[in-house]
């Protein structure tokens, strides 16, 4: 059966030879080509496995960010809401002749004592501004005043010092 083993050699070479000249028409340009090919091939399979590890990478990246991300809205989640059996006592109604808890009356005490102030600051503000007016009032009347009677010691001087008329000599 030696024979038939150079035989199938033959036949693989002639199959071999058939696909070469499929795959390059021009012997002499075949090289290049060849090489383009395999680069190019290499390539596409390098970027395939690449984009497959790097897809589980971003896989577990984001697992770990959603963990994160579950974990910090459970702070906050702490941090803003209550607890169930302090929520349900502090909506729970008391009645009208139970005493106030410690919290309700301190916070109460809290909004007088800020309404107070407020109160405070409003009518010092009014008051100043009162008294603003009040002084340019007095500050224009004491202008006027004071040129009136200006021109009546000009009008009324007699050349005598001083000018005023309980100082004047009467012959």
């Amino acid at each position: 059966m030696p024979g038939t083993d150079v035989r199938n050699l033959v036949a693989g070479f002639r199959v071999c030879r058939t696909l070469s000249v499929l795959w390059f028409p021009k012997r002499a340009s075949a090289l290049p080509k060849m090489v383009w090919r395999q680069l190019f091939l290499a390539s596409c399979l390098s970027a395939a496995v690449l984009l497959t590890m790097l897809q589980e990478g971003t896989g577990a990246s984001v697992v770990t960010r959603q963990v994160a991300r579950q974990d910090a809205q459970e702070d906050v989640e702490q941090k803003i809401f209550m607890q169930e059996s302090d929520a349900s006592n502090f909506l729970k109604k008391r009645g009208k002749r139970s005493p106030k808890s410690r919290d309700e009356a301190n916070a109460e005490n809290r909004q007088k004592l800020r309404a107070d102030e407020l109160r405070r600051e409003y009518y010092e503000e009014q008051r100043n501004e009162f008294e603003n007016f009040v002084e340019e009032q007095n500050d224009e009347q004491e202008e006027r005043s004071r040129e009136a009677i200006e021109q009546w010691r000009q009008w009324h001087y007699d050349g005598l010092y001083p000018s005023y008329l309980y100082n004047r000599h009467h012959i």
